[in-house]
């Protein structure tokens, strides 16, 4: 870009002076857009950071609609039967039979009865521990293993607790949870796009600004150009070559940030794995492996917005010719 000669009419031979003579910006093999200046450098740095704010916000978004993918699976693959202590009946005896109404369901494929302090200690978290709960009405819990095949049944499970024993046993399939979830990670992956974005539109108004500069610091250039014969679409590409090469370098250093970081991240996961709270945090970030759509998605940014660099660019120099 700028190398090939600018005047239209035949080549006419430059001497030595008389190439010595001309402004640096006018000689032969001198770009039109300086691109190690201190302003190509800032450039190129600030779409580096806004590249990396992106890329982490695409591959937080998808950390996040994986993990909702894999609670969904897990939660989707059971329900729950609940059992509450009624006024002279036998709570075990409930139970037992909660449990085989269940086992005689087609579709399940597994059972498992919650005894009266495992039942307690769900509690803790909300009425702390050491409490003595034997006075307080704690309901029983059978859990429900699904199987993929036959589909289960559960409205006519649901139909038999309710005839078998009506207002003591419950059959919840988790419906509304799974629905709120789904709500929480859309919304989570929405908000992501939306800073991803805002992130792109910085990028192109740093662009038009820096442009404008560059626009302005090489008039006499433009001038120049015009007189020997070149048009706007010459001096819009020299530009949008120069600008794009600037963004493609800066979303290539952000975006391969943005990919050390996830990096490191996952290696912390798994030091934090054999901790205490190993288990906590992996059930609710994963090992905080994004997965090819995660990594296509930040390369895919940078790849953006060394694009919308390149663009925004040129339209701002046909703009500025006008």
């Amino acid at each position: 870009m700028g190398e090939a000669s600018l005047d239209p009419r035949p080549a006419m031979p430059v001497t030595p002076d008389q190439e010595a003579g001309l402004p640096a910006t006018l000689r032969r093999n001198a770009p039109l857009v300086p691109t190690d200046s201190a302003a190509s450098r800032a450039l190129a740095a600030v779409i580096a950071i806004l590249t990396f704010l992106a890329a982490l916000c695409a591959g937080a978004a998808e950390i996040v609609a994986s993990s909702a993918n894999q609670w969904q699976g897990s939660v989707a693959q059971e329900v729950t039967i609940q059992v509450r202590p009624s006024v002279g009946r036998d709570i075990d005896a409930d139970v037992a039979r909660a449990e085989s109404l269940a086992k005689a369901t087609p579709g399940i494929a597994s059972t498992r009865i919650f005894s009266k302090t495992e039942a307690e200690r769900l509690l803790e978290p909300w009425l702390g521990s050491g409490l003595d709960l034997s006075d307080l009405p704690v309901p029983r819990l059978v859990t429900l293993k699904l199987a993929e095949s036959p589909p289960p049944d559960l409205k006519g499970l649901r139909g038999s607790l309710s005839e078998a024993m009506p207002g003591v046993a419950s059959l919840d399939d988790h419906a509304l949870w799974l629905q709120r979830l789904s709500t929480m990670a859309n919304t989570f992956v929405g908000v992501g796009v939306g800073i991803v974005t805002l992130v792109l539109i910085a990028t192109g108004l740093a662009v038009v600004f820096a442009t404008r500069g560059a626009m302005a610091g090489n008039r006499e250039v433009v001038e120049v150009l015009h007189f020997v014969g070149a048009n706007d679409d010459f001096i819009a590409r020299a530009f949008q070559r120069r600008f794009f090469r600037l963004g493609l370098r800066g979303g290539i250093i952000g975006s391969c940030l943005a990919l050390a970081v996830f990096a490191l991240a996952g290696l912390l996961a798994q030091v934090w794995r054999s901790g205490p709270a190993g288990d906590e945090i992996e059930a609710l970030f994963g090992a905080f492996h994004i997965g090819w759509r995660g990594y296509a998605a930040v390369l895919l940014i940078g790849v953006i917005a060394s694009v919308v660099t390149g663009i925004v660019s040129r339209l701002t120099v046909r703009r500025f010719l006008r």
